[in-house]
């Protein structure tokens, strides 16, 4: 559950923390006191777009941040999933700091993106917003709901399903793009064949590049480099005089006289001696280092010949030995291919009829389990329309096969309601209102809500276009949904807000200089007094505190009766 929510300079917002309870939690307050800035900066933590407008006046940063409690095996996951560390009490603190041009999102601490958030959020809270039962409006959305409610068994059909139709495009586009007359086989043929006979003639290795780069950039500057060494030689050897390696012989002799009347002068002689080895060593390495250099130019042009016919291949077919050679290998196959086109094209299309078979099997399987669970879930939505008074409703989650299949297989879905007795089925966007479009969500949330594990459930003005009894059908709908999850919803009813086992209400106050949005809990007389005031009065009087208790008892019975 949303144990918490803490926003900084956000809007209107200066500083506000909210502790949520278990249950359905009542949002209310004033037209434009801010009541829907609350879900806005829920979605803000959870990654949703922020711009410069949204800072509060004179700030240079904003912040929110969620606390959540869950012990979701499926939150678990998701976290591990997500590389991320599951604390043992099952708290999971989402913030994000935004500044204009950056945010920061974090996941119990650790930075992360936004996309993680988002997929994290996913199993933690479904957000209803004050639009989204427009999206029923479209066919799309209606198998989305159906998929989702289908659960586990869909899941692997759905994939199965998803990865043949992408076989079979795979081998689609294979046999399109394969396929030639004989004046294009011939032309490339041709090409594959010169191609294939380059590379093979050149007997590429592996690695023979760098090498030949290596004796070419030695052989290039041969002279200059044994000169360089003959002069390094000469003033380190012993061959002259004035060498180094002379020198420190003459030092050793020197030291060696006296070395014995003094231990520390042994340790010098030691030292000395170290150095005239490590001298000596060089000496050797540079001459044999100068016979290596020895070369002719013969050698030198085979050198640079061959290493001009790397360069050549490399810059045509790869950009090193191993891709060209595996370029050469590709050039194999196109000539096996070729030689025998006729029966690689008859392959390749018994492999496509065998996909295809395979792709019809699967979209069967999955439309057979749509089928059953539409049936299902046409009398579950039927049975919760009753309960948001739609006392005459005749309701169908319909599944019909289409001859085109994409990844989803080849269903159409489509809901079909009727609202007065005689009146036959019709798309549910042809004839629902927007109060009904969303009492119709709600029942779909409540559904859905009972074979999912999410916890939270926030409901931002789902009272769209109802009052009177139907407003009360909603408010125990909710009620019925806050006994296994805890639900936020935001309302301007007072039939919905009687229902609160938590209320809060959120006010804007102003002074000569600035506005604030705040939001904080109701004790239950504070409750009674906003009641009255979502009833219509303006001020506290007894009549109107009265109506309030009598229609806070009518919830209460409810909930005692539930």
């Amino acid at each position: 559950m949303l144990q918490s929510l803490h926003v900084k300079n956000l809007a209107l917002m200066e500083e506000t923390e909210v502790e949520f309870g278990e249950g359905l939690n009542i949002l209310t307050g004033e037209t434009g006191a801010g009541k829907s800035l609350l879900i806005g900066s829920v979605n803000l933590a959870l990654g949703g777009k922020f711009d410069r407008e949204m800072l509060r006046k004179g700030a240079d940063s904003a912040l929110v941040e969620l606390v959540f409690v869950s012990q979701s095996e499926k939150v678990k996951e998701k976290l591990s999933q997500l590389e991320l560390e599951a604390q043992e009490d099952g708290t999971v603190i989402i913030s994000r700091k935004m500044q204009v041009g950056k945010s920061v999102c974090k996941i119990n601490g650790e930075t992360v993106t936004a996309k993680q958030v988002k997929e994290l959020a996913e199993v933690l809270i479904d957000i209803h917003g004050q639009h989204e039962h427009q999206s029923l409006l479209h066919k799309k959305k209606h198998m989305e709901i159906l998929d989702a409610y289908c659960g586990g068994e869909f899941l692997s059909a759905a994939e199965a399903v998803e990865e043949a139709y992408r076989e079979c495009s795979r081998l689609r586009r294979e046999l399109s793009e394969e396929a030639m007359d004989e004046e294009t086989k011939e032309k490339e043929r041709s090409l594959a064949e010169f191609e294939y006979k380059e590379i093979e003639q050149a007997k590429l290795a592996a690695g023979e590049d760098e090498e030949l780069e290596r004796r070419y950039r030695l052989m290039a500057n041969g002279r200059k480099i044994t000169e360089s060494l003959a002069e390094s030689y000469q003033y380190t050897g012993n061959d002259s005089g004035e060498g180094a390696g002379s020198s420190l012989s003459r030092a050793l002799r020197a030291l060696r006289n006296v070395s014995a009347y003094d231990k520390r002068l042994g340790e010098l002689e030691g030292q000395l001696s170290e150095i005239d080895n490590l001298l000596a060593d060089y000496n050797r390495d540079v001459a044999e280092y100068m016979s290596d250099c020895e070369f002719d130019e013969e050698e030198f042009a085979e050198v640079e010949e061959r290493l001009n016919i790397v360069n050549h291949l490399k810059g045509k077919y790869g950009n090193t030995i191993e891709e060209v050679i595996v370029y050469g290998e590709e050039r194999q196959r196109m000539l096996e291919k070729l030689a025998d086109y006729d029966d690689y094209m008859q392959k390749l299309g018994q492999k496509l009829d065998k996909a295809e078979k395979k792709l019809q099997k699967a979209c069967k399987k999955l439309s057979a389990i749509r089928c059953q669970n539409a049936a299902v879930l046409t009398e579950k939505l039927k049975e919760a329309l009753v309960q948001l008074n739609f006392l005459t409703v005749a309701f169908e989650v319909a599944v019909r096969p289409e001859q085109a299949i994409t990844a989803k297989g080849y269903d159409d879905v489509e809901f079909l309601i009727s609202t007065n007795p005689g009146e036959s089925l019709k798309p549910l966007a042809q004839v629902a209102s927007g109060g009904e479009l969303s009492r119709v969500m709600l029942a779909i949330k409540t559904v859905l809500a009972g074979r999912d594990d999410i916890d939270t459930l926030i409901f931002d003005e789902i009272d769209a276009g109802i009052s009177g009894r139907t407003a009360w059908r909603v408010s125990e709908q909710l009620d019925t949904v806050a006994k296994t999850h805890q639900v936020l919803c935001i309302t301007h009813l007072p039939q919905i807000a009687a229902m609160a086992d938590t209320h809060f209400v959120i006010e804007k106050s102003s002074t000569k200089d600035h506005t604030i949005t705040d939001i904080h809990t109701l004790e239950e007389e504070e409750s009674l007094g906003e009641l009255a005031r979502l009833l219509g009065s303006d001020e506290r009087t007894e009549a109107a505190l009265s109506n309030a208790r009598e229609m806070r008892a009518q919830a209460m019975e409810h909930k005692r009766e539930r």
